[in-house]
């Protein structure tokens, strides 16, 4: 590296790297309005397949995993584009995503380390009344 006359350094051989100017930053990024009403539309037919888990009357298991499986996409879905998450850097990603899964995780311990604690109570002191 040797300095020019500017005040800069630049590599020998090699040309000065230059900052990027002020209008680099200023524009805004515009997304086409077919995305967005690409993504109502789907918002749309995953909140009618969500009713119609109730309107089918499916009960059980298949019942809520269905409607937790409509909710989460349609939550990335909300999310990735009219939060503009799809759009912004990985760290940001990870600092705002990464602190709900944990959370997620936790309760699912919580809810094993639950059923654990009851039939463990259940050995040793009965059936309640």
């Amino acid at each position: 590296m040797v300095p020019t006359s500017a005040g800069r350094w630049k590599a020998r051989g090699r040309a000065p790297i230059e900052a990027p100017g002020p209008s680099a930053h200023a524009e805004g990024q515009q997304h086409p309005i077919k995305l967005y009403l690409l993504v109502w539309g789907w918002l749309f037919v995953l909140s009618t397949c969500s009713y119609l888990v109730d309107y089918f009357g499916l009960h059980g298991y298949v019942r809520w995993f269905l409607i937790l499986l409509f909710m989460i996409v349609k939550a990335g879905l909300i999310v990735g584009v009219f939060m503009h998450m799809a759009w912004e850097r990985l760290a940001l990603v990870y600092a705002i995503l990464v602190p709900p899964v944990a959370v997620l995780v936790f309760v699912a311990i919580m809810a094993f380390e639950s059923s654990y604690t009851y039939f463990t109570r259940i050995i040793f002191f009965g059936p309640g009344s």
